[in-house]
C-alpha cells in the first residue's frame, strides 16, 4: 500500500510542506495518495540550490558518483515490491508490466554506475601541418551545468530514470517535475538519494502542475532541458526554453512491416504484435499502432491477431492475470474512442475488441482505417491498432514512413538485404529487425526524428548530452 502522503525533495531534503496533490488509483478512481505540490518559489529555491551545488559535485569524484548510484540499485533491489506496488496504484499499470519497469530501473542505474567511472578524454594530433609542429591537443568532458527534467507518466519510473542516473554519472545538479497523476515512484527514487552524500542541492523533485511551473522551460540558470511527452508540449516548450539545450522525446505511431517470408513464424510473430500494440494499456510511445502484412499472409495473420486479442484479459491491474489495465483517465479513453467512431464513421472496421467504460478500453483491433484519419495519423497512446496488407516491400516502407512521427519501427523478415533497406531507408530513431518498434534495452540509443523528438536517451548518450567538451592545447618549451 502506498502512505498516506508523500514530501517533495528540496535541495535533497524531503520536505512535508503539504499535500494539495491528490493522486488517485487509476482503476478505483478513489484518492490513493497525498503529494506535497511545489510552487513557482520552491522551484526558484531549487535553482539556485542546484547552481550553488555545482562547484562541490565538480569535486565529487566518478567512484563517489558510482557508489550514489549503486546505493540506488541496492535500495531499489530491496524495495522491489514496493515499487511495482506503487506502479500498479499510480499508473494502473498491470503488475507484470510494473515488474519489468522496476527491473528496467535497476537496469538503468546499474548502467550508469558503470558509466560514471568512464568518462574518460582524448588525445588530438594536432600536427595536421608545419605550424603546429610542437603542440599537442587534449579533450576532456566537464557537465554542462544545472539541468531541468520533465517526466511522463506512462513510465514513471523508468522514464524518470533515463534523466536522473546520467545526471548523477556527468555530476550534474538537476530538478525534477514527474507527472503530476504519477509522481510517488519519482518520490521514492528522492527518498533513497537523500541517504547519500550527494552535495546539497545536487537534486530536487518537485511535483508541480503545468501551469505553475514555467521555471522549469524558462529559466536561464538551466543549461538543459529535457522533456518527455506529447509532441504538442514539447515543441512550444522548445520555444519558451531560450538559449539552453532541449532534448525532446514525444512519441510516435509506430509501424510494424511483416514481410513475405514469415509463414511458418506467425505465432511467434502474433505473439509479439500483441504485446507490442496492447502491453500497459497501449500507452507507450513505441507501442505498435499500424501493421503492415504481406497480402500472402494477411488473411492468416489476421486471424491469428483477433483470436489473441480477444483472448487478452481486461481488469484490475493488480491481478496477476491482467493484461489491459485501465487507460491513465476517463477524458483519455474517451478521447480516443472518439477517433475509433470517427474512423469507422470513414470506413473503418473494428475486427475485435472496440468496447470502453470509464478508463477501461478493451484491446482493439482495426482494419480499413483512412489514412487520413487522426487514428491512422496521430499517436494513439492506447489498446488500438490498425491492420492493412502490401503487395509490393519497397512501397510499404514508403507508407511507414508517411507519417509525421519516426521514433522507431519493427521488421519481421529473413531477407538481410530487406533489413538493411529498412534500416537505410526508414525516416525513424531506430529499427528493429524481427521483433515489435516496442522493444528497448536502457543502454541502446532511443529517440526518434520529425514530430517524434530531438537527441537520444539512452545512458552514455544521455551522458553527451549532459557534458560538453573542454580542450587544452600545450605547446612545447623552446
Amino acid at each position: 500500500m502506498l502512505k498516506p502522503s508523500y514530501p517533495y525533495y528540496l535541495a535533497n531534503e524531503a520536505v512535508a510542506a503539504n499535500t494539495d496533490l491528490e493522486v488517485t488509483d487509476k482503476f478505483s478512481g478513489k484518492v490513493a495518495t497525498r503529494v506535497a505540490l511545489a510552487d513557482a518559489r520552491t522551484i526558484d529555491a531549487a535553482i539556485g540550490h542546484a547552481v550553488a551545488a555545482q562547484p562541490a559535485l565538480r569535486e565529487f569524484a566518478p567512484y563517489q558518483r558510482q557508489a550514489v548510484l549503486e546505493h540506488c540499485v541496492s535500495q531499489f533491489r530491496a524495495r522491489y515490491d514496493e515499487l511495482a506496488e506503487a506502479l500498479c496504484i499510480e499508473a494502473g499499470k498491470p503488475i507484470n508490466d510494473a515488474r519489468g519497469e522496476v527491473t528496467r530501473l535497476i537496469d538503468t542505474f546499474k548502467v550508469a554506475a558503470e558509466e560514471a567511472v568512464r568518462l574518460d578524454g582524448e588525445i588530438i594530433n594536432l600536427q595536421i601541418s608545419a605550424r603546429a609542429k610542437g603542440y599537442h591537443g587534449y579533450v576532456k568532458r566537464v557537465p554542462l551545468g544545472p539541468c531541468s527534467f520533465i517526466s511522463p507518466f506512462n513510465f514513471p519510473l523508468n522514464l524518470t530514470a533515463h534523466k536522473v542516473a546520467p545526471a548523477l554519472a556527468a555530476g550534474v545538479p538537476f530538478v525534477l517535475k514527474p507527472a503530476s497523476r504519477t509522481p510517488v515512484g519519482a518520490l521514492i527514487i528522492g527518498e533513497i538519494l537523500a541517504q547519500t552524500n550527494l552535495p546539497k542541492g545536487a537534486f530536487s523533485i518537485l511535483p508541480a502542475h503545468r501551469d505553475g511551473a514555467d521555471l522549469f522551460t524558462t529559466d536561464e540558470r538551466f543549461k538543459l532541458l529535457s522533456f518527455t511527452g506529447s509532441p504538442a508540449v514539447g515543441w512550444a516548450l522548445k520555444n519558451k526554453a531560450g538559449k539552453k539545450k532541449v532534448i525532446l522525446e514525444l512519441g510516435g505511431n509506430a509501424a510494424v512491416l511483416v514481410d513475405q517470408d514469415q509463414h511458418d513464424k506467425l505465432d511467434y510473430v502474433v505473439e509479439r504484435l500483441a504485446f507490442g500494440a496492447f502491453y500497459q494499456s497501449g500507452q507507450s510511445c513505441i507501442g505498435v499502432q499500424r501493421i503492415l502484412v504481406h497480402a500472402s499472409l494477411y488473411a492468416a495473420l489476421r486471424e491469428r491477431l483477433m483470436a489473441k486479442t480477444c483472448s487478452l484479459v481486461m481488469g484490475d491491474p493488480q491481478d496477476e492475470k491482467t493484461f489491459v489495465g485501465p487507460m491513465i483517465s476517463e477524458g483519455e479513453a474517451k478521447r480516443l474512442a472518439g477517433w475509433v467512431r470517427d474512423a469507422v464513421t470513414a470506413g473503418a472496421k473494428i475486427i475485435a475488441g472496440g468496447k470502453v467504460e470509464g478508463a477501461m478500453f478493451e484491446a482493439t483491433l482495426l482494419e480499413d482505417v483512412p489514412h487520413n484519419t487522426d487514428l491512422y495519423r496521430k499517436e494513439a497512446f492506447g489498446p488500438v491498432v490498425m491492420l492493412e496488407s502490401f503487395d509490393d516491400y519497397s512501397s510499404a516502407l514508403a507508407a511507414i514512413n508517411d507519417s509525421d512521427f519516426g521514433l522507431q519501427a519493427g521488421i519481421f523478415t529473413d531477407s538481410l538485404t530487406h533489413a538493411h533497406q529498412a534500416w537505410d531507408q526508414l525516416e525513424v530513431g531506430g529499427v528493429v529487425i524481427n521483433d515489435v518498434p516496442s522493444f528497448r534495452v536502457d543502454n541502446m540509443p532511443y529517440g526518434g526524428v520529425k514530430d517524434s523528438g530531438l537527441g537520444r536517451e539512452g545512458v552514455r548518450y544521455a551522458i553527451e548530452d549532459m557534458t560538453e567538451l573542454r580542450l587544452m592545447v600545450i605547446r612545447e618549451s623552446r
